[in-house]
C-alpha cells in the first residue's frame, strides 16, 4: 500500500482548506509508518524516551478521540490505551501490540472525527469545555489545533523513521 498525500487546493474555501491540511498531516503520519514491520514500528527513538512510530499513531488515535468525541460532541468515550495508572499508556508498547490493530483503531477514530465535525459549522462551539478555562472551543480552533498536533508529531515521525531504516523525506 502506498499512502497518497494530497495538499489542499490553494484557492479552497476555509473549511475545505482546514480539513485538507488535517487530512494531509494524517496521511503524512501513515506514510512515515509505511513498509515497516511491527518490531520497527515499536522501536523507540533513544533512551530514555519511549517514543515510537506506533506509539505516535496510538497517541493520535487518543487525540482524535479526545477532541472530536469528548470535546466537540461532549461524549465520554473513555481512553483507548491510557489509564489513570498509566497516563502515557499509548507509548508503552509490548510485543503483542501490532500495526494492524493500531492503524485500524486510528482510522476508526478519524472516521468518527469526520462524521462528528460534519455536523458543526466552523464557528459553532463545542459541547465540551476547556479544563483550564471552562470555555467551549470553535470547530475552527479544534481543526487548527489538530493540524498543529499532527505537524509537531510528524516532525518526530521524520526522526523516528530515519533512525529505524534511514529513510528521509519531506
Amino acid at each position: 500500500m502506498t499512502t497518497q498525500r494530497t495538499e489542499p487546493a490553494q484557492n479552497a474555501d476555509e473549511r475545505t482548506m482546514l480539513e485538507g491540511w488535517l487530512d494531509y498531516h494524517r496521511q503524512t503520519l501513515a506514510w512515515k509508518c509505511e513498509g515497516l514491520s511491527d518490531a520497527q514500528l515499536r522501536t523507540a527513538s533513544v533512551p530514555p524516551s519511549e517514543l515510537s512510530l506506533m506509539g505516535l499513531v496510538r497517541h493520535m488515535a487518543e487525540v482524535e478521540r479526545g477532541w472530536f468525541r469528548a470535546v466537540l460532541v461532549g461524549e465520554d468515550p473513555g481512553p483507548i490505551y491510557f489509564s489513570e495508572d498509566d497516563p502515557d499508556g499509548e507509548f508503552h508498547l509490548t510485543e503483542q501490540d501490532t500495526w494492524d490493530h493500531a492503524h485500524t483503531v486510528w482510522q476508526a477514530e478519524i472516521e468518527v472525527a469526520r462524521q462528528n465535525a460534519a455536523g458543526f459549522a466552523l464557528d459553532e462551539l463545542s459541547r465540551g469545555k476547556s479544563r483550564s478555562t471552562d470555555e467551549p472551543f470553535s470547530l475552527r480552533w479544534i481543526y487548527t489545533h489538530m493540524i498543529e498536533e499532527y505537524a509537531r508529531h510528524n516532525g518526530h515521525a521524520d526522526l523516528l523513521r530515519e533512525r529505524v531504516d534511514g529513510a528521509t523525506g519531506e
